[in-house]
């Protein structure tokens, strides 16, 4: 009997598919499934069955796909066929810090921390998706969705997303980064073209995709809403095609944003593979259509069947589909899961504590208990569920942590609250009106009862509500809203003792920044929002967050605005025709009459432009202060001279020459003493996070290759490294260089 079942039990192991067998290559299971799969059956797994699914292969045992938002926690279920929520009681998740405060930290250790945290929580809710991590450039303060993202520097965002990925990934569950490419703004996302060079292109915005399809090995990859060259990215040939897939060697799936496709041909053609929520708004519209009638649905089915496309474009998609299904819903060596943990929770805190940044500080940070008893916390951010709201970011979280509890817990029983100002509901599209009298009563409470306290910290700035840090809608203005300014001010005249702790996912304007002693830029910081910043300010932490983005004086400061509507928002164009999406314009805040925005200011980003034109920022791209003080040795070369084939090492000695232990982030900068083509004054080519006790001195050691001495020849179409003399700047950010080093490339 024993023989006969072991006979038995190999016949039936011969007779396995090999699709369904996991001890075969991966694309030997692909092409077997493929052989198996009729054309009706390829088509299907090419478009939305639901909300966040898409079809599997059920007369084969392929399972679907689901899908979640987003890059900073797991959506709460939504329902099947429309945008509300399905009201489950399960689904409650940590809410980790947003990803503009991941890329404070400056230290791609947090980022693995966070994808490994982040993919076991999407693991357990059984999810094969994850949309995000984000990894657009931050071009605008006024870019509603940049807190998202990982900051206006390519290597810093290129640097942090590919530990999120590598981790996120090894829980079965892959990430589709986003939004391919150029989805630098909220007004007109839908159909707004932009023009720029390719010098541009490859240089800001398509470096941290690249390292996060060849490093990071994503699995999918989200096409934006935007156009370029007069084509929609969802569905974009050079984008998809030339670069994604022939350039870098993509194999992954390309998913379109909710809404992103707009033509079946070009869908069939482009490099699409799976077209999501169309005929929607991405947010609040619902579609009048069924899934089948999307365009790689029926419309594709009959195309095909006609001859008009090649059935190599469904085979294509589907090939590439059933390789994510074989890698994430049919991998059986996927870990458990977990949600809502005491170690995610422990994780979401750490992030936090190493974000958050000391803007300005005249020696009254930290705010020692002992001596501080009687304190007065002022601002909505302070008590405000910052979970709510934003769009896609929305979280349904099990616990959420104020700030106002977790100073009172630090603090005792002497902290007062008031609220200051007031918002409103948490909407995408509209906002509620708060009545001036009543602004002005939560005003005038909060400075009378600022008099006479020991302390007052001000926990104001954005929040997730429409036209703020929100999807689908920009800021109005580079100041913060609801009268903030004129409270701080007010609050500095009756107490001196004022601390400005201020939550945003962007950049602002500060008229009363030589009126306040401290300043701290906090972020959406999720669960742990509250101990995080209770304890930068009692120094319990000590901050070691820099900032991943400028803050410019004033808006025209930044070089996206410098040039007036042309380069920001663009301007509407009056065309004959239009199209699909310029249609709607006047019934969706995401779409304008065929917009068209230049990248006037090019190459230079951010602190590219601040430091290349000498405009100097308020707070420069990579500051960030200590409770401590570091000093910077001076720096050595291994060598003076590098060839092609060469590296060159560079040696900084850094002291901690404080009293409190600390961290400090070592930022290396490369100039180009003279080039063929224009460069920035500088550009951040390597960073190291570095841990120092009182009194210790570390040695931090970079490799300087010729690959961070290259510019995009866009008339070449290649990486060029010309001969000649780099300086080497060894800064604490961009704008506080502590020594130069200076070698010769041949």
């Amino acid at each position: 009997m024993l023989s006969l079942a072991v006979a038995s039990s190999a016949a039936a192991i011969a007779q396995t598919p090999v699709y369904l067998d996991k001890t075969k290559p991966i694309e030997d299971r692909v092409e077997d499934a493929l052989s198996r799969m009729t054309l009706e059956e390829k088509v299907k797994m090419c478009h939305a069955q639901g909300k966040f699914s898409s079809p599997g292969v059920p007369r084969l045992g392929i399972p679907e796909i689901w899908m979640s938002d987003g890059p900073h926690g797991v959506r709460a279920e939504i329902n099947w066929n429309d945008w509300g929520y399905s009201n489950w009681k399960n689904d409650s998740i940590t809410a980790f810090p947003a990803l503009t405060a991941l890329a404070a930290t400056w230290n791609p250790e947090m980022s693995a921390i966070y994808g490994k945290s982040v993919g076991e929580e999407a693991r357990f809710r059984n999810k094969n998706v994850l949309l995000g991590p984000g990894v657009n450039i931050y071009r605008t303060p006024l870019n509603g969705r940049n807190f998202e993202y990982m900051g206006e520097d390519p290597y810093l965002a290129g640097e942090m997303v590919v530990p999120y990925i590598q981790e996120l990934q090894k829980n079965g569950v892959a990430a589709c980064v986003k939004h391919f490419a150029l989805n630098n703004q909220e007004k007109w996302r839908g159909n707004v073209n932009v023009v720029l060079s390719d010098r541009a292109l490859y240089e800001i915005y398509l470096p941290a995709f690249k390292k996060a399809v060849q490093e990071g090995k994503a699995w999918s990859i989200m096409g934006a809403y935007n156009q370029i060259w007069n084509q929609h990215c969802c569905h974009n040939d050079r984008l998809l095609n030339k670069i994604l897939r022939d350039e870098w060697g993509f194999d992954g799936v390309v998913i379109t944003d909710w809404g992103g496709a707009h033509d079946t041909k070009e869908s069939a053609l482009n490099g699409l593979d799976i077209e999501m929520g169309s005929f929607t708004n991405g947010l609040t519209s619902e579609s009048e259509f069924t899934f089948d009638d999307y365009y790689l649905g029926k419309p594709y089915l009959e195309m095909l069947k006609n001859g008009e496309v090649p059935d190599s474009t469904v085979d294509a998609k589907a090939r590439n589909i059933l390789r994510l299904i074989f890698r994430t819903a049919m991998n059986s060596d996927k870990p458990f899961g977990s949600i809502a943990s005491p170690e995610h929770y422990a994780a979401a805190k750490q992030i936090g504590d190493e974000a958050i940044v000391l803007l300005k500080n005249s020696g009254i940070l930290p705010l020692d208990p002992a001596k501080y008893r009687n304190i007065l916390v002022v601002g909505e951010n302070a008590v405000r569920p910052l979970n709510e709201g934003g769009g896609s970011s929305e979280l349904k979280v099990k616990d959420m942590f104020s700030p106002l509890d977790a100073i009172k817990a630090v603090y005792g029983d002497g902290v007062k609250y008031a609220a200051g100002y007031r918002t409103g509901r948490a909407m995408y599209e509209k906002e509620d009106t708060i009545p001036q009298a009543v602004l002005d009563s939560l005003r005038n409470e909060a400075v009378a009862m600022a008099k006479g306290m020991d302390a007052v910290i001000y926990i104001g700035g954005l929040n997730k509500n429409g036209f703020q840090d929100c999807e689908a809608s920009d800021r109005r203005e580079y100041n913060l809203p609801w009268g903030q300014d004129l409270i701080i001010e007010q609050l500095a005249e009756a107490n001196p003792n004022l601390i400005v702790a201020n939550v945003s996912g962007n950049a602002y304007a500060m008229p009363w920044i030589d009126k306040v002693p401290a300043v701290l830029q906090s972020w959406y910081l999720g669960t742990m929002i509250g101990p995080s910043m209770a304890d930068v300010i009692s120094g319990a932490v000590n901050p070691s967050g820099k900032l991943p983005f400028s803050f410019p004086r004033r808006l025209e400061d930044n070089g996206a605005h410098y040039f007036g509507e042309k380069s920001y928002p663009g301007i509407e164009l009056e065309t004959e025709g239009g199209n699909a999406a310029s249609d709607l314009a006047g019934a969706d805040v995401n779409v304008g009459k065929n917009p068209q925005q230049e990248y006037l200011e090019d190459i230079l980003v951010g602190y590219r432009w601040h430091d290349t034109k000498n405009i100097p920022a308020l707070f420069p791209f990579g500051h960030g202060l200590s409770y401590t003080n570091f000093e910077y040795g001076i720096p050595s070369l291994s060598a003076k001279e590098m060839t092609a084939d060469g590296s060159i090492t560079l040696s900084v000695p850094v002291s901690n020459i404080g009293r409190k232990a600390g961290k400090e982030v070592v930022q290396v900068y490369i100039a180009d003493e003279k080039s063929s083509l224009p460069r920035p004054a500088k550009e951040l080519k390597e960073f190291r996070k570095v841990e120092l006790a009182p009194g210790q001195t570390k040695v931090v050691k970079f490799t300087i290759t010729p690959d961070a001495l290259k510019f995009f020849d866009d008339k070449a179409h290649d990486w060029v490294a010309e001969p000649g003399k780099f300086k080497v700047l060894v800064g604490s950010s961009s704008a506080d260089i502590r020594a130069t080093e200076q070698f010769t490339y041949k």
